[in-house]
């Protein structure tokens, strides 16, 4: 990722951009390797299924916590660790945007399943509040944020870590539908974001601006790319039948649960959520086209259309028959139990 946005990113800043993400995810790994090498000198291995039968101290297991949360906080990436994305997020190329969006920033609630809740159950009980309100904060500040944003990759970028504060809430909520709610975010947010990244790409192929001001009306010139742009808005937004729905939805029946006010302030988030998604659509479908800017250009030829179709598919399968995917997750929870 360090060198698609370095070298292929799109302005002038990519360099450092670039720079920023490679240094603030050092910066947090280097507190997990600490972390590990204190296990391995202290257990004499690093094998998984050993350590899940190891016993610590509450205070040793909160340092571990806590060592391995500053990794996993900077690739979620948790406020206030998130401002590398929106920068990495509008330097690098489509490519690379599909690829954070999708895949990387995975990674970091991934480590919470796997190693801090399982490894460390006692130390994530104990930082449960603080997680719920880093949550929460995530969640409606940068909603807030989104919404006076004028570059359409930030836009996408900060609905990004607001949708990812409802995973992180999800994981903490100590119950199985919160913690199935959230990975199916995870899933979800990999179609969703991705699209919306390719969405976004398509236009700069086209017109080459990012910036919403010089875009209006272009569901007139680009009829097929409005239909699948609001498709996705709406699934970004968490619309009923779409994968987001879904996990939103467990996430925070989950975390109704587990604290009351908390799940009612995450749900400020899906209000805010509808407005700059629903806004976002107004401003660049709708209206008088802009003939000057955006006269004379294709609208999606067969190979985007082929790119989308799957992604459509997975939304819609994922909204309307999310028991194919709660299955496995039902068995892996399991196991995570034992």
């Amino acid at each position: 990722m360090f060198l698609m946005i370095g070298i292929w990113g799109s302005r002038a800043r990519k360099g450092r951009a670039a720079y920023l993400f490679f240094f603030y995810t050092l910066l947090g790994s280097l507190f997990m390797l600490l972390a590990i090498l204190t296990i391995a000198f202290e257990t004499g291995t690093t094998d998984y299924q050993v350590l899940l039968t190891t016993t610590w101290s509450e205070s040793r297991q909160i340092f571990l916590w806590v060592a391995f949360f500053a990794s996993f906080a900077v690739k979620v990436p948790m406020v206030p660790f998130h401002i590398w994305l929106p920068e990495a997020h509008v330097e690098a190329p489509t490519a690379g945007s599909v690829m954070l969006a999708g895949v990387l920033l995975k990674l970091g609630t991934y480590g919470f399943i796997r190693f801090s809740i399982p490894l460390f159950p006692e130390a994530s009980a104990y930082f449960t509040p603080f997680m719920f309100t880093m949550s929460v904060v995530a969640i409606v500040y940068t909603s807030l944020t989104t919404l006076r944003q004028g570059d359409l990759k930030k836009i996408i970028a900060y609905s990004s870590v607001a949708h990812m504060g409802f995973v992180t809430l999800g994981l903490f909520t100590g119950n199985v539908v919160g913690l199935e709610g959230a990975m199916m975010i995870m899933l979800s947010h990999g179609w969703v974001s991705s699209a919306l990244f390719l969405c976004v790409g398509v236009l700069y192929d086209r017109y080459h601006t990012r910036l919403v001001k010089y875009y209006q009306g272009l569901t007139q010139a680009m009829p097929l790319f409005a239909i699948v742009f609001t498709f996705f808005s709406m699934a970004n937004l968490g619309f009923p039948g779409t994968s987001s729905f879904a996990g939103e939805f467990m996430s925070l029946a989950g975390a109704f649960e587990a604290n009351v006010t908390v799940a009612i302030l995450a749900a400020i988030g899906t209000v805010l959520g509808a407005a700059y998604s629903v806004w976002l659509c107004n401003r660049v479908l709708f209206g008088p086209l802009q003939t000057e800017v955006l006269s004379g250009y294709s609208d999606l030829v067969r190979r985007e259309a082929a790119v989308f179709a799957p992604l459509i598919f997975m939304t819609l399968w994922m909204g309307i028959y999310p028991e194919v995917f709660l299955q496995p997750m039902h068995l892996s929870i399991l196991y995570l139990c034992a």
